[in-house]
């Protein structure tokens, strides 16, 4: 699955102002090397998105829909290729690289599903005196230019979740890869655009510029795009936001999940769900479990359970299948992780389990850490790495307003056999999407999905993304 040499800037490829190494973040190892664009470029590419948005938004529901299907198919097929080249690219686990790519599948054709359904109503305006003898309807009509930044732990998936919903609205969409992590993304593209191009659309619809900040900047702030849908951290998300203004913003902006164990809580799945739902891609997933909350009287016990699974969890090649925690992206996110544990510590948290580098000095080995105090970044930030901090509260209510004494809000799960306890979490947790007796990384990619407080704002999810970047369109007829 090789793609055209440059970038896949207007009807073509173009060549790329530079180029750099993409490196295996396991041991440093050159895997490719990537096109480097710059914020001419980018520029270009806004131009041209809105030379085609007239005819982009004008192409039929049912060529959308076969457009969308065909992606869905063809990467499909390509899912062997594409996991392996992520796992070289991201660093990530082989069996995470899979869940990516199944999941970006069903992306694809849920929004090749969701076409069907985007419709407006009839609005009875003769409710009003001013309205008697008119008749009024509403449709939905493409936002315009769409820009869709990505983030490097889930490239495929997250550029899916940008791109899939453009195309079923009817907008042009411009995406910028995370730097270190551009070729899956690439290769990603040049087969939507060749469903476009087969379906008698234009290849511009979608097209993509790799690059920093200023490269992103050039997107952000062009007078020709109406949306940003961004995934990445708070800090850049609330700029975007300032600089996109007056520009509709979607933003993903992660969290520090947490995950509450109830007193009557199944405590062996409990601890089974934090070692699963904390360590999964290395840490590196939004909604991975970071804050374990449990009610006093079974907090001894569920550190018992929990601690004896601990060392079951294999670190080293990501390559390997049996392989868990790996290499973070690069070795200064290592040294942030490694050093908010450290200053974690030196604050009075308990060591519990790990703490350090794996034998090969690569990885974080999976640490756990008990009773760590607010104001340390390991509770109040999001760690991305395979970190999970331990604390006890005296009773539930005490624990859910632990939970919510955070500026974050994406997902957060509780443990507990009481239904009344479960709807009491999903009535009190303040956070995007509540989680019963399973891991806060639990997403279904056709649900909506996102955040409230610095987590962000509007939502994912290929019926609900459609909507964020159509409007409507009132009608108001006469006869």
């Amino acid at each position: 699955m090789t793609c055209p040499e440059g970038l896949p800037v207007g009807e073509g490829w173009v060549p790329a102002p530079a180029a750099g190494p993409v490196l295996f973040p396991y041991d440093g190892t050159e895997i490719g090397v990537a096109p480097i664009g710059d914020a001419d470029l980018a520029r270009r590419a806004v131009d041209h998105a809105a030379a085609v948005r007239v005819r982009v938004g004008r192409l039929t529901a049912g060529v959308r829909r076969q457009v969308l299907a065909g992606v869905a198919a063809t990467l499909a097929d390509a899912v062997p290729e594409l996991v392996d080249l992520l796992v070289l690219e991201t660093g990530k686990p082989r069996v995470d690289c899979e869940v990516e790519m199944r999941r970006a599948v069903a992306t694809w054709r849920s929004a090749a599903d969701e076409v069907a359904h985007l419709h407006g109503e009839t609005v009875p305006l003769d409710l009003e005196p001013s309205g008697e003898g008119l008749f009024g309807f509403w449709t939905r009509r493409p936002v315009g230019v769409v820009v869709g930044i990505a983030g490097f732990n889930y490239p495929v998936l997250l550029a899916s979740h940008k791109i899939a919903p453009a195309l079923a609205a009817g907008c042009p969409v411009i995406v910028k890869p995370a730097p270190a992590t551009p070729l899956a993304t690439l290769r990603l593209v040049h087969l939507v655009r060749e469903q476009l191009v087969a379906a008698g659309a234009p290849a511009g619809a979608v097209q993509l510029v790799t690059g920093d900040a200023e490269v992103g900047r050039a997107l952000t702030t062009h007078p020709e795009v109406a949306a940003v849908s961004f995934t990445g951290s708070a800090e850049v998300g609330h700029r975007i936001a300032r600089d996109a203004a007056p520009r509709k913003v979607v933003l993903e902006l992660g969290s520090n999940a947490a995950l509450v164990v109830a007193a009557d809580a199944d405590l062996d799945a409990a601890a089974d769900a934090v070692v699963r739902g904390g360590l999964y891609a290395s840490g590196q997933a939004c909604i991975s479990v970071q804050r374990v909350v449990v009610v006093a009287d079974v907090a001894a016990e569920f550190e018992k359970r929990l601690t004896e699974r601990w060392p079951d969890v294999v670190v080293g090649d990501p390559r390997e299948p049996a392989t868990r925690v790996a290499a973070l992206i690069d070795g200064a996110a290592t040294d942030r992780v490694l050093d908010w544990v450290g200053r974690a510590r030196a604050a009075g948290a308990r060591l519990v389990a790990g703490g350090g580098r794996d034998a090969s000095g690569r990885c974080v080995v999976p640490t756990l850490l008990a009773e760590v105090p607010d104001g340390e970044p390991a509770w109040d930030e999001e760690i991305f790495g395979p970190v999970v901090c331990l604390r006890t509260a005296p009773d539930l209510d005490a624990a859910y307003e632990l939970v919510n004494a955070s500026r974050y809000g994406l997902h957060a799960a509780v443990f507990t056999r009481d239904l009344r306890s479960a709807f009491d979490a999903v009535d009190r947790l303040e956070a995007g999407g509540v989680v019963v007796n399973d891991v806060p990384g639990y997403r279904s990619d056709i649900a909506p999905y996102g955040g409230v407080k610095d987590s962000g704002i509007g939502r994912e999810g290929p019926r609900f993304a459609i909507e964020e970047l159509t409007v409507t369109r009132m009608a108001v007829i006469r006869p």
